[in-house]
């Protein structure tokens, strides 16, 4: 079947947020003081972004997981972009591509124990070998460094929201699995929107001065408060997590996603460039929008696994 259509809360939840970027979208357009070329390019973006993630909870799963590994590959192929390479590494890549369809392949049948375990200790140990038989020595260490953590960060990481959308439905009867995706994504997103918006209106303190001057203290802490008071607020809609773990997942959330931010910032300006690339107009890269999820996503997986699917097989 093509559509996996999730319960009400989801779809209402869905409704909403459309409904919200209808009304932000129009706006800009016919508000003459909001007519800014940016902001209506940002503003687009945006729609497409939740077209996307909002398609991966409506349509089957294999599909959905089609389209993460597809999103997987896009952030992959742009960190590959960015990074130097040498030519014996060509070799290599086709590998490390390969590895993102087998970890793909464990998703989609449920192979909890292999999607944890594939990308940290398999093709942490293969590729290093792949790469000694090419029988380049020089620079060995940077390249195979390189680009494990590029499949841990674009691949292993990112794999989370897909595993996320196949865990059981008995876990959450709130919203299902679906539900969680939604609650993650969009948390994920208004803590970084929360966190530019307190900065730019409050911002005096910088919290990392050397790798983004524009993040600040009163950012981090608005979006910290920001946050949290969602998480708790539409946690009972869209997920079966109680008060304290609602404010902790909202706490989690808020600090991993500023990590993840200014964890690529640190990457981008090692490599001297102001964006991962220009694939979504007026948000640069893939990596661009995804950076925060690269923390967030696993380790609000983990959370709910451990205290919400205890003895349920995923």
């Amino acid at each position: 079947m093509l559509w996996n259509l999730p319960v009400d809360n989801v779809l209402w939840s869905l409704g909403a947020i459309g409904t919200l970027l209808i009304i932000a979208t129009l706006s800009v357009y016919l508000v003459p003081a909001w007519q800014q070329p940016e902001l209506q390019q940002r503003l687009t973006s945006w729609c497409w972004i939740v077209a996307i993630f909002a398609t991966t909870l409506v349509v089957n799963h294999a599909i959905a997981i089609c389209l993460f590994w597809f999103l997987s590959f896009l952030a992959f192929k742009e960190y590959i972009s960015l990074i130097p390479t040498r030519l014996s590494d060509r070799r290599v890549l086709f590998w490390a591509y390969l590895a993102i369809v087998i970890q793909y392949y464990w998703i989609s049948i449920h192979w909890y124990v292999m999607f944890l375990i594939f990308i940290p200790i398999y093709a942490f140990l293969f590729l290093p070998m792949r790469m000694v038989i090419a029988g380049e020595t020089e620079g060995f260490l940077k390249a195979i460094g390189t680009l494990h953590w590029g499949l841990m960060l674009t691949v292993f990481s990112l794999g989370h929201l897909a595993y996320l959308l196949v865990l059981p439905d008995l876990g959450n009867p709130v919203a299902g699995s679906a539900g969680l995706v939604l609650y993650l994504v969009l948390l994920t997103e208004i803590n970084d929107i929360a966190q530019y918006i307190w900065g730019k209106s409050y911002g005096r303190h910088p919290v990392t001065p050397t790798v983004s001057p524009n993040k600040t203290w009163e950012g981090l802490l608005g979006g910290i408060l920001t946050t949290t008071s969602l998480a708790i607020a539409i946690a009972p809609w869209l997920t079966p997590f109680d008060l304290i773990h609602a404010l902790g997942v909202g706490l989690i959330i808020s600090c991993a996603g500023f990590i993840g931010d200014v964890t690529i910032s640190a990457l981008k300006r090692d490599l001297g460039v102001k964006d991962s690339g220009t694939s979504i107009p007026g948000h640069g890269g893939i990596l661009d929008r995804i950076d925060s999820l690269t923390y967030t996503a696993p380790l609000f997986f983990h959370f709910t696994v451990y205290f919400y699917f205890q003895g349920i097989p995923i």
